[in-house]
């Protein structure tokens, strides 16, 4: 797929934008004014692939509470702010990396100019996330709720924005409807050329939130728009970093992570295949491993997937038969082949690295 081109922002020493990596981002759910408690979940996050972090400051004592966060973060920080622009002003003074502002509920024009002035200050870019369920009133009157009617909020917004002469901006079009989320963003892709945050906003809690996002996010990144995504589950945002890598992983989209193909499992399997897989899954979790490895349960579609992988193998009787860059090496029994795979995966990364 071919990403579309936009311009680029740099948040904190990240780039966001133009042909840098998509980027994960996740958001905390803590009291913000509990500066430890926030770091902890921050840092938490950042170890399950978080490249981005946003928080809350809805009032002053988070606002400095920031500063501390902000020191101590190991990744960008991200404010989110409503309706209050003194907060927003507050969160750049005390060192934030980026703002999350929604047009909806900061309607004055002085107070999106005096906001802007501070950013541009202190080289702060400010995302424009428009969400379905605070859009602007008139235009809800006007288009009612439709692609229309996000893109013109947008749109809107990013006129304000330009006339300051600002243009480190990034948007976002979010909806709980997942058609509508997509007809949206394609329709402000192809209407500016600033990046794209993806999400599908109040998405549900794990399951149902994760394919609503995958579908919305995934169709989005097919097309080759957006820049950076967060999965929105309700309850803890642990999960949030992995489900979004793991759509870009499913896209070919992550290439520094190990990719398990696993088969569903059938009458015709020979090997435990859900458990050697999550083995190999949990014990790789996180490290530069740019492979394909296989876990297949017979000799169906077994020796073709694993033949393709960089690693595979294929059950067939009491031993399964693995292969490595297309070839046969051994057969193997399944008691001991968890271990032989990630022997052959740290093999495999050696060799790469060497």
């Amino acid at each position: 797929m071919t990403r579309r081109e936009t311009r680029a922002v740099t948040v904190g020493g990240l780039r966001l934008g133009g042909e840098a990596p998509i980027l994960v981002q996740s958001m905390t759910n803590t009291d913000t004014r509990d500066a430890e408690a926030t770091l902890a979940q921050i840092r938490e996050l950042a170890a399950r692939g978080a490249a981005l972090v946003r928080v809350s400051v809805y009032d002053q004592s988070c606002a400095e509470a920031l500063r501390a966060l902000v020191d101590q973060s190991p990744v960008p920080l991200v404010a989110d702010i409503h309706f209050d622009p003194e907060l927003a002003i507050a969160s750049i003074e005390n060192g934030v990396h980026k703002l999350r502002l929604n047009p909806g509920n900061i309607e004055k024009k002085a107070d999106i100019e005096r906001v802007v002035a501070c950013a541009k200050t202190h080289g702060v870019p400010i995302r424009i996330g428009v969400n379905s369920g605070s859009l602007p009133r008139d235009l809800v009157e006007r288009f009612g709720l439709t692609p229309a009617a996000m893109v013109k909020a947008a749109l809107r917004h990013v006129a304000i924005l330009e006339r300051l002469g600002f243009f480190d901006i990034v948007l976002s079009l979010k909806a709980s409807d997942v058609p509508l989320t997509v007809e949206s963003c394609r329709a402000l892709a192809k209407l500016s050329p600033y990046p794209q945050h993806l999400g599908v906003t109040e998405a549900g809690i794990q399951g149902m939130g994760n394919v609503k996002s995958a579908i919305g996010i995934g169709s989005l990144l097919l097309d080759g728009i957006g820049d950076t995504l967060r999965v929105s589950l309700s309850g803890s945002p642990l999960p949030e970093p992995k489900a979004g890598l793991d759509i870009l992983r499913a896209l070919g989209l992550l290439r520094d992570r190990l990719n398990v193909v696993s088969c569903p499992s059938c009458g015709r399997c020979t090997l435990d295949v859900a458990k050697i897989a999550g083995r190999i899954e949990a014990e790789t979790q996180g490290e530069n491993l740019p492979f394909t490895v296989a876990v297949m349960g017979c000799a169906v579609n077994g020796p073709g997937e694993a033949r393709r992988a960089d690693i595979g193998v294929a059950g067939g009787g009491a031993n399964a038969v693995l292969f490595k860059n297309g070839r046969f090496v051994r057969a193997v029994p399944e008691e001991r082949l968890a271990e032989e795979l990630l022997a052959e995966i740290r093999l495999l990364s050696a060799q790469n690295k060497g």
